[in-house]
């Protein structure tokens, strides 16, 4: 399979892009979350492209090989959304599918709320809509206790510091350790380093968790998303309840919820298969409405 490496401007900054499929295939844009980069969807993309999907996998804003603004504000929810926006608007689509996992969730649930007229259809994996995260980190102690480490990477330098010595041991084996055994494998670690390696690359991914507490986002008043939705949740995930899927399928005009008993908070990597199955029908129109139980 051939892999298409280019930068794309977008926002005011360069945007290290990965595509693959056919150039007339059905556009999926899949953004990946920490510490990731576009290698996080090794799994998806191969499946996405046989199925005649056009597949477009940016590194994002601070990851990887993509640009790395220095202040915190420029890594704020909506400059993230916005780098999406401009890569729609690059890539000359007037509506995508958008896929996203982690921080990736996040931008693609904001952009669903914010921008519906963008996207034919939304995925998102292990995250919940926002207005649901918002009530969760208010009133439920269990996921208040379970974000712990967001309080963590406020402080300065201390983060980078912990995370960047004997070569990221103690991150890659946070994610090696977090994840279902061979996920990870110790090759795929070895290009996760060299990508956090990059010159400021560890302080920039840093940056989307204090930009969110020191810059929070307001949401419209109208949250609801309007274009169909398929969430994906691996229920054994260390960081976030599952408790948080079900209330998010309330604010979907259209969605459904496929739960993962056994696959972790890397459900796309822990459950590939059956991800790449459920997402496929979903693109192609022909979703099963039986959730795993």
């Amino acid at each position: 399979m051939e892999l298409e490496h280019s930068y794309i401007n977008t926002n005011g900054i360069r945007l290290r892009v990965v595509q693959a499929g056919p150039k007339s295939g059905i556009p999926v844009i899949l953004l990946h979350g920490f510490p990731e980069f576009w290698y996080g969807w090794r799994k998806q993309i191969p499946a996405l492209v046989n199925a005649g999907c056009r597949v477009i996998v940016p590194d994002q804003r601070g990851y990887n090989l993509s640009d790395k603004p220095k202040d915190k504000k420029d890594y704020d929810v909506f400059t993230l959304v916005d780098d999406v926006l401009g890569l729609i608007k690059a890539l000359d689509y007037e509506k995508v599918n958008l896929v996203g996992h982690d921080w990736g969730a996040v931008i693609a649930w904001t952009l669903a709320v914010t921008h519906p007229e963008k996207l034919h259809k939304l995925t998102v994996m292990n995250v919940p809509h926002p207005a649901v995260m918002q009530k969760f980190l208010r009133r439920d102690f269990e996921q208040m206790r379970r974000s712990w480490y967001v309080g963590f990477f406020q402080l300065p330098w201390l983060p980078e510091k912990i995370f960047t010595a004997n070569n990221f041991r103690r991150l890659a084996r946070a994610v090696q350790g977090s994840a279902k055994k061979n996920s990870y494998t110790d090759a795929d670690m070895e290009k996760y380093k060299e990508a956090w390696s990059q010159p400021d690359a560890l302080t920039s991914m840093l940056n989307w968790y204090r930009a969110i507490v020191q810059h929070p986002p307001q949401l419209p008043e109208d949250v609801r998303v309007k274009v169909r939705t398929l969430m994906m949740w691996g229920m054994k995930d260390f960081a976030l309840s599952h408790r948080m899927a079900r209330p998010s399928m309330d604010y979907c005009d259209e969605g459904n919820l496929i739960l993962f008993p056994e696959a972790t908070h890397w459900v796309h990597l822990d459950a590939a298969d059956e991800v790449n199955h459920y997402l496929i029908d979903f693109l192609l129109d022909s979703i099963t409405k039986r959730a795993i139980k």
